[in-house]
């Protein structure tokens, strides 16, 4: 498997690069975006605490939600800090929400990292996950159009091995794993410190027929309405048509669990 320094710095600057360009230039991306953004600022904790966001990327939620710390594995200039998912440099119990959109699915050793989430969130803060969802629709367009593989029936290592560096992990992707973790009951137990507030397959048809970053627009913004009133109907068939997964858990002391 590859490991992160195999894809080098400068390549993750160049692919940000045009990102930001196509965040410039494409406004129905970012009208998107802010629908998702939106989505996440409702779902924050009510409680005091830093909000911070791992793998911003291009950065983009400070236009929407201005006090959240951007962070990525790669220091990038235009974000607030470096950090990794698997070794904060937040102290304990010090964040109120972190974000993750389109990173769960990146995290090889989810459970070593949702320890680590647990560490710097405070009691009540929130991790708020939206990542690619299964239905056979999302099956299709990130199966056929994404380069990141499902691995829909790859083992799941909750844990990472005694010895891990977390500065030399290998570049994972598995699209199908905040789907398989969240919607079975393959990992209740390992969520039991954990309090589910939300889980929710959307359609998002909408953004899947706008070609995201790199791939070509279907449809002018104008028609825009016409895809979420679609959704609206589809929304009653998530197994068919769920291409984005929303799921919001939350931390509890141990001796507040239920």
């Amino acid at each position: 498997m590859e490991g992160l320094k195999s894809k080098p710095a400068e390549q993750h600057r160049t692919e940000m690069l045009s990102n930001q360009e196509a965040w410039q230039h494409r406004r129905l991306l970012r009208v998107l975006y802010a629908r998702f953004y939106e989505l996440i600022r409702k779902n924050l904790a009510p409680v005091p605490g830093a909000i911070a966001e791992l793998g911003s990327g291009i950065g983009s939620i400070k236009e929407f939600i201005p006090e959240c710390v951007t962070t990525d594995i790669f220091p990038n200039p235009w974000l607030d800090r470096r950090e990794n998912a698997y070794t904060l440099n937040f102290r304990d119990a010090s964040v109120s929400s972190l974000i993750l959109l389109d990173v769960f699915h990146h995290l090889e050793y989810p459970g070593t990292a949702l320890n680590e989430f647990r560490r710097v969130l405070r009691n009540k803060g929130r991790v708020i996950i939206l990542d690619p969802a299964m239905g056979v629709l999302g099956r299709l367009v990130y199966g056929l159009f994404h380069h990141e593989p499902l691995g829909l029936r790859e083992p799941i290592t909750w844990f990472a091995p005694d010895g891990f560096d977390p500065e030399n992990a290998c570049y994972f992707a598995a699209q199908a794993n905040a789907s398989r973790v969240f919607l079975g009951n393959e990992f209740t137990e390992e969520l039991s410190s954990w309090t589910l507030l939300r889980c929710e397959q959307l359609p998002e048809i909408a953004y899947v027929a706008s070609g995201g970053f790199s791939k070509p627009q279907l449809y002018p913004l104008i028609a825009l309405p016409i895809l979420r009133g679609l959704e609206k109907l589809l929304a009653t068939w998530p197994s068919l048509f769920a291409t984005r997964l929303l799921v919001v858990i939350a931390k509890q002391s141990p001796e507040r669990r239920p």
